[in-house]
């Protein structure tokens, strides 16, 4: 025995304690697509994008760019509630400037 629901603004109605999908997981075989899609195209995606970030990280040193003090970056209203106020929670002393220059120069 099932429920009908008349749903407000639909032109359909729904059964109560049915499932509202389309119905394709339920043939047969939808098990054994899915797995396949997971070993075949998945996987070896997930594969690929480990050896791109074993090869980038083993390319060599990045590059920092050249200090421009433009007016609308590094606006401080007050200081950080942190450490000596200047540097941000993931500072990076190499690569991320203060408010006038790197640290280093």
């Amino acid at each position: 025995m099932s429920l009908l629901l008349r749903i407000p603004g639909t032109a359909g109605v729904v059964h109560v304690g049915q499932s509202m999908s389309s119905g394709t997981h339920r043939k047969e075989g939808s098990g054994q697509m899915w797995k396949a899609l997971s070993y075949f195209v998945v996987l070896p995606g997930v594969g690929a994008s480990m050896l791109n970030v074993f090869l980038k990280s083993h390319h060599g040193k990045h590059q920092r760019s050249k200090f421009m003090a433009y007016p609308h970056l590094r606006i401080r209203s007050k200081p950080f509630p942190w450490g000596n106020g200047y540097h941000t929670v993931f500072h990076n002393s190499p690569m991320n400037p203060l408010l006038t220059s790197y640290e280093d120069e």
